[in-house]
């Protein structure tokens, strides 16, 4: 079929002389050669703007930026599942000393507690010594997060609006108690982008089971599927199934992975605006890419013994090596260009709180126990990531859905749920470290 000229479109050319000032029509080659080089153009900008070097000197509003320079690049949210007590690890309460065993009486908010009417005043049984230059009180259960405590900055005016797991995990992770919306990881990378192709942008590490919620709690909701979290196994092969069987030749599983992705590609095409699908290939293909990559990044021989010493991993307890393991993990992660990983201490909310921070029965038994876990991967965490210079541009968030009354549940020895009032701190990418912010009541009951 012979193609039809369009005589405006040579007249226009003949005016402007086309691409060379002649007066002669452009070739259908010369053509195609222009355009090739005008979208490589326009990729190189991607690549530079991406780069920060093409923006190099221009003012943030010419280059669409904030009126500061963000230093956040990445981020590590260290979960504490089912609650950890802010009085008895960093909002110290010297006025509960001197209330200790004396009936709670009328205060708001006493009757919605989770469990009902609450017991007597009960002050912390763990000591609080003033770490660092900031003198910030800790208590006996962080050693070595007091140690690392002027890079921290806290925050005791934390909120949430339920009492139950399940939705104040929801509210922490996504911003709203029902599941179903987006996590702060997958806006994080929907925002940001990924920095590596052949790692999850968005990663999710766990030790002792899944946090109460589930996979609700780094979920994508209305964001396209690819933006969720990729959870890693705690132990064994960090992803099920994701080496090819004993005797595939590397020949053979390239040819099934072109042939995938060529089916792929037609299905998508008969099913445009599949959002769930689409997802589903990028999962896949994902998949092939980290059968090179993710091998090596949980490798953790290539690290020195004294660093795995500093990290515990050398630690006869599984439960402390394991979380141990997803710490030095998680830097490696992010040192490969995981934008997002999700560090969570605890599983679910089983009801003698053995696995989690849920000390419902005896808060001394169950914080000394999850301290031990917790505490030294994270001050090592901390330390390792200051000295690398990667806290500069990482920032590390360590919360829960909701801390615990500082009164006594009924006549046991320990503490119920309490989202009226409890702490949260964050690290590096220029937060100020040794500071404070908010503040509860004299007795660590309620934000005021």
């Amino acid at each position: 079929m012979t193609p039809t000229r369009n005589h405006q479109f040579d007249h226009t050319l003949q005016r402007s002389g086309g691409c060379t000032g002649s007066h002669r029509f452009w070739s259908r080659r010369s053509f195609l050669w222009q355009l090739g080089g005008g979208l490589g153009a326009i990729a190189l900008a991607d690549l530079l703007y991406n780069d920060d070097r093409l923006l190099a000197g221009v003012s943030g509003e010419r280059a669409g930026r904030t009126h500061h320079p963000a230093k956040a690049r990445r981020v590590i949210q260290l979960f504490m599942s089912c609650g950890v007590s802010q009085v008895d690890s960093f909002d110290y309460k010297p006025a509960l000393e001197k209330v200790d065993g004396q009936e709670v009486g009328k205060i708001a908010g006493v009757e919605n507690l989770f469990f009902g009417k609450p017991g007597r005043w009960m002050a912390s049984p763990f000591r609080f010594e003033q770490c660092g230059e900031s003198g910030k009180p800790v208590s006996e259960l962080f050693p070595a997060i007091g140690r690392e405590v002027d890079r921290l900055a806290f925050v005791h005016s934390v909120q949430a609006l339920s009492n139950s797991h399940g939705p104040a995990c929801f509210q922490m992770n996504t911003g709203f108690i029902r599941p179903g919306y987006p996590s702060v990881g997958a806006w994080a990378v929907y925002g940001l982008g990924r920095e590596t192709e052949n790692l999850p942008a968005h990663v999710v590490l766990i030790d002792r089971g899944l946090p109460p919620g589930h996979h609700a709690n780094w979920g994508a909701g209305f964001l396209p599927g690819e933006h969720q979290g990729v959870m890693l196994q705690p132990t064994g092969d960090p992803i099920l199934d994701l080496n090819p069987p004993p005797g595939t030749s590397p020949e053979a599983q390239r040819a099934s992975f072109e042939l995938l992705a060529r089916l792929n590609a037609e299905h998508l095409a008969k099913n445009p605006g599949d959002s769930d699908l689409a997802a589903r290939i990028a999962a896949y293909e994902m998949a092939a890419k980290m059968q090179l990559s993710a091998p090596e990044v949980t490798d953790l021989t290539q690290e020195t013994e004294s660093l795995k010493r500093l990290y515990g991993l050398d630690r006869s307890d599984p439960e402390q090596a394991t979380f141990a393991r997803n710490m030095l993990l998680a830097r490696r992660l992010i040192e490969r260009g995981v934008r997002y990983v999700s560090v969570f201490c605890g599983g679910p909310n089983m009801p003698t709180g053995r696995y989690n921070w849920d000390a419902h029965d005896d808060v001394v038994e169950n914080h000394r126990r999850n301290a031990a876990i917790a505490d030294q991967p994270i001050g090592a965490l901390l330390a390792d990531l200051a000295q690398r210079g990667l806290l500069d541009d990482t920032l590390v968030v360590w919360t829960m859905e909701f801390g615990r009354t500082p009164m006594r549940q009924g006549d046991s020895k320990g503490r119920d749920h309490n989202p009226l009032g409890f702490t949260v701190w964050l690290a590096g990418a220029g937060i100020n470290g040794g500071s404070t912010h908010g503040a509860t009541d004299e007795f660590g009951y309620a934000a005021v």
